[in-house]
């Protein structure tokens, strides 16, 4: 899985990193271009384009005898049904590249949202870190401390919460830099980067943590924290980001998945693809 996230990590970086002087819009607009291009040749690769085709000719067949037939009851319900059949094998041949495809796009997606899915602090606001303790670990008892960099200070006393094994501090950004969070208990430590500042479109890790499967998937931004250290994960609570367009307030996520699709469609009949 390191690996993996590094190939895939330093794409997407590589892509993005000449938009981060721009508006976000322009790094997304690119990815989710090169994102179509990418599924439009996995999609030929990996389906049955003439089994595709076959299924779409088909359902266009029977609307036309619904529409022909329309004052005969029988040859509607059998139009009906030729068209519940179609769609059933069109959904078939596309079980293969989906399934296929849906790997890659969660690396690509992961990845996307350290770039798109937080914004980094701005220097003067505060936030909160969050500890979740390993194993039985009592908050009370265990003596936890936050180190910050220089740019950044603890604004208040940790805050520890029993029930969920849980220690939140507060801290104050207090100029731009990019640095390590570093929690320390007694000989042990554990780091966690922390962005203040910077580019408008910046990459950001909100998490990092033991390093299970999933976590590794879905929040690749920093290397697992060591099997020896006092928690299971550490959090910075950064704003979220969010895209402006036509004086709405958009979900990154969103932008991306209308691109890439619309990117798609625009660009099958240049690759040839059927979809």
């Amino acid at each position: 899985m390191p690996v993996v996230n590094l190939v895939f990590g330093r794409i997407v970086d590589t892509v993005l990193w000449p938009f981060q002087g721009l508006p976000p819009w322009f790094g997304l607009t690119a990815a989710s271009l090169l994102t179509s291009l990418l599924m439009l040749e996995a999609y030929k690769l990996t389906s049955d384009q003439a089994a595709i085709r076959r299924a779409k000719d088909r359902i266009k067949a029977h609307l036309l005898e619904m529409r022909l037939y329309k004052d005969n009851m029988r040859a509607s319900w059998g139009a009906q049904a030729g068209i519940l059949k179609a769609n059933l094998a069109y959904l078939a041949a596309n079980l293969k590249p989906l399934a296929v495809m849906i790997v890659p796009l969660v690396l690509i997606l992961a990845r996307l949202g350290l770039w798109f899915d937080r914004a980094p602090l701005e220097p003067g606001r505060e936030t909160l870190v969050k500890a979740k303790l390993a194993g039985a670990a009592d908050p009370a008892a265990l003596d936890l401390r936050l180190e910050t960099p220089p740019f950044a200070e603890v604004s208040a006393p940790p805050v520890r919460i029993a029930d969920e094994r849980e220690v939140v501090w507060r801290i104050k950004a207090l100029a731009a830099g990019r640095g390590r969070l570093t929690l320390r208990a007694g000989d042990r430590t554990a780091e966690k980067s922390l962005a203040v500042g910077g580019p408008e479109l910046s990459k950001v890790s909100a998490r990092a943590s033991r390093g299970s499967f999933p976590d590794r998937v879905l929040y690749p931004g920093e290397p697992p924290l060591p099997d020896g250290a006092p928690v299971r994960s550490i959090e910075v609570i950064y704003p979220a980001r969010r895209l402006a367009a036509f004086g709405l307030s958009v979900h990154w996520l969103a932008a991306y998945l209308v691109l890439s699709i619309a990117f798609g469609f625009a660009l099958k009949g240049v690759f040839g693809v059927e979809i």
